[in-house]
């Protein structure tokens, strides 16, 4: 299948990340995307940047290489509200926004607090994609989490780096299977994302692919394939791609 695009990568401004945003786009002209997306952890976590980081994204070339270039950010879900953080000021001037739960920003809760933190995290209107939703840390009723995306129409991360030997994520394919089996069921896309922290694993996909190969998820719930699939979610792309 074609993969055309990676919105989930970092850079040195993430701070535990080791490649600059020209590296990570000349690492996705390599790999053969049209689409590369930047989306630098957001100021709750340790060692990341400022907030202002994100609001001078205007200088950025939307296409270097070949490729088009998104900016976001991946956002700390804070509480089981679902509140994130960076406020909607900021918010509003990116691409688009990533939503995750990380264990130096969120203590894991019960199943009921943390599938709430997700949510509730979807209602909020900047958000576009909620990040590897498959650690065990993170006990999550997976069909509320997948009628809620399907709900406040929100992408759903298949993360490739939480599929690695590597992972300090807990229990990631299994999880995943039964998060696949109701998108399956619920008719709810999916979006593959690297996670990359160095540029080597900018397009990386590959445990995902396994994964998804495995349970013979339908293509046609599988953003990566097709601009025009992504393009609902967000609306620059069809200023990017007009013909696509």
């Amino acid at each position: 299948m074609n993969d055309l695009m990676d919105l989930h990568t970092h850079t040195i401004a993430s701070g535990h990340a080791y490649s600059s945003l020209s590296e990570n786009i000349r690492a996705a002209a390599d790999a053969g995307l049209a689409l590369y997306g930047c989306s630098d952890h957001a100021p709750k976590m340790a060692g990341t940047t400022h907030s202002s980081y994100f609001i001078n994204f205007k200088v950025i070339p939307r296409v270097r290489g070949g490729v088009h270039v998104l900016m976001g950010a991946e956002l700390n879900i804070l509480d089981s509200s679902g509140a994130v953080d960076l406020p909607p000021s900021i918010l509003g001037k990116l691409d688009y926004a990533i939503a995750s739960l990380h264990t130096p920003c969120f203590v894991p809760g019960t199943m009921e607090e943390n599938t709430q933190a997700y949510v509730n995290a979807m209602k909020n209107p900047a958000v576009t994609i909620i990040g590897h939703p498959d650690d065990g840390r993170y006990p999550v009723d997976y069909e509320t989490f997948v009628k809620g995306a399907k709900t406040y129409k929100k992408l759903v991360e298949v993360n490739s780096s939480s599929l690695s030997p590597r992972s300090v994520r807990k229990g990631a394919a299994e999880n995943y299977q039964v998060l696949l089996k109701y998108c399956r069921e619920y008719q709810v896309p999916i979006i593959i994302g690297s996670d990359a922290h160095f540029e080597s694993d900018v397009g990386n996909h590959r445990c995902a692919w396994e994964l998804l190969e495995r349970e013979n998820f339908p293509e046609e719930l599988i953003i990566n394939t097709s601009v025009d699939k992504l393009k609902p979610y967000i609306p620059v792309l069809s200023e990017l791609f007009p013909e696509e």
